[in-house]
């Protein structure tokens, strides 16, 4: 079975989608025999230099394509002339590629799958205008998918109104192996926050916590590692200096998985205050190294917490009592420290990308069965 990807940002891109779309190709590849290969866009958005149209990453070929427009909404309409050969499209999250490829199905006639990735919800900028959009054009554009994915079942329940039956839902997976038992061994104060710097991240929301704990207790600390999205570096620092911080946060700025593993194993907690997540891949990888989560209490936080029983949903807005509750969980119990640790490990088991690459697997020849009865059907002869 040969399936193209297609996705707008892949490695070198760093993000939850480029990880995602990175894990289940390897997996099929690896460990499933599909021929899987990556479609995506020729230049990462926020570095200027162009990247080779064909590439192997990670010993899985990438095509690239030029494109024009915004970052919100890249036009690439060339792609029309590389998907023919595909056995099958996985179009990953709902931007110009879902669009163009369900308007232009009369001309590939592939049959297609769509992974939701959170849709475009991911902050409230120009909310009314999605909600239109979504009501209306990528309510039509599903209808070319045999199949619309949820990577979440807040995504499920986002999506539920206009997919329909096609709707199912698997959430994503972690590289189990990636940061595993790499927390601190012994207690630690240390907070960290990963990711790209996003405003909807609500990173600056950390800072006073920050200085309430330390008010409280001089070994707190703070690292906030990461990507630049639609926040820079300076805005933070100026954010922590505010809030009295600055001396107490490390910024790191573009770390290599071997380098947050480094800053990882110097830390008892991470940190999500996230106004929105599709899945809240962070919390999970941050959960399989032995790291409390501290959280926000937007629904796929709630649910993790809740199936892992353990861990922090705390309103950062009330930076008394969420500071207090951090203060509170701390241990320096040798035993009770090593039993939570080892329980947050435990907790995220469940999420592992060569199960999740089965699902999908599974989702592929459910569709292509169909489609070739489907076919079996209408060619049969009248009379």
């Amino acid at each position: 079975m040969k399936v193209a990807h297609v996705v707008r940002q892949f490695s070198p891109a760093v993000g939850g989608l480029e990880e995602a779309v990175h894990s289940i190709a390897r997996a099929q590849r690896d460990q499933l025999g599909i021929d899987a290969r990556i479609i995506t866009l020729n230049r990462i958005f926020d570095k200027p230099d162009y990247l080779p149209k064909n590439d192997v990453v990670d010993g899985i070929p990438v095509l690239r394509l030029p494109w024009a427009g915004s970052t919100r909404y890249p036009l690439a309409p060339s792609v029309l002339s590389h998907v023919r050969s595909f056995d099958l499209l996985h179009v990953h999250a709902i931007d110009f590629f879902f669009d163009f490829l369900a308007l232009s199905k009369p001309l590939h006639r592939r049959p297609m799958v769509a992974s939701t990735h959170g849709g475009f919800f991911h902050s409230q900028e120009l909310a009314r205008l999605k909600r239109v959009w979504f009501s209306t054009v990528t309510r039509a554009s599903i209808t070319a998918y045999q199949r619309i994915v949820a990577c979440s079942y807040h995504d499920a329940e986002l999506f539920k109104p206009v997919a329909g039956h096609r709707l199912t839902t698997i959430e994503n997976g972690i590289n189990q192996s990636k940061f595993a038992d790499a927390s601190s061994r012994t207690p630690s104060r240390t907070i960290i926050s990963y990711g790209r710097f996003a405003r909807h991240k609500r990173l600056d929301a950390l800072f006073p916590v920050l200085a309430q704990l330390h008010e409280n207790d001089p070994a707190w600390r703070l690292i906030i590692a990461g990507s630049y999205g639609d926040q820079t570096e300076a805005e933070l620092r100026d954010s922590a200096t505010s809030a009295g911080v600055k001396d107490l946060v490390e910024f790191v700025i573009g770390p290599s998985d071997g380098e947050l593993k480094a800053l990882i194993a110097r830390c008892g907690y991470f940190a999500s205050f996230s106004a929105h997540e599709g899945f809240g891949l962070a919390a999970v990888e941050a959960m399989s190294a032995g790291l409390l989560p501290i959280l926000s209490g937007i629904e796929p936080f709630r649910r993790l917490i809740s199936a892992s029983a353990v861990g922090l949903i705390l309103d950062p807005d009330n930076v008394t009592e969420t500071a207090a509750a951090i203060a509170s969980s701390f241990t320096t119990d040798p035993e009770r420290f090593t039993a939570r640790r080892a329980q947050c490990m435990h907790a995220v088991r469940r999420y592992d990308w060569n199960a999740v690459a089965r699902l999908y697997t599974d989702v592929y020849d459910d569709v292509l069965s169909r489609r070739r009865s489907t076919h079996a059907t209408t060619s049969q002869p009248l009379g």
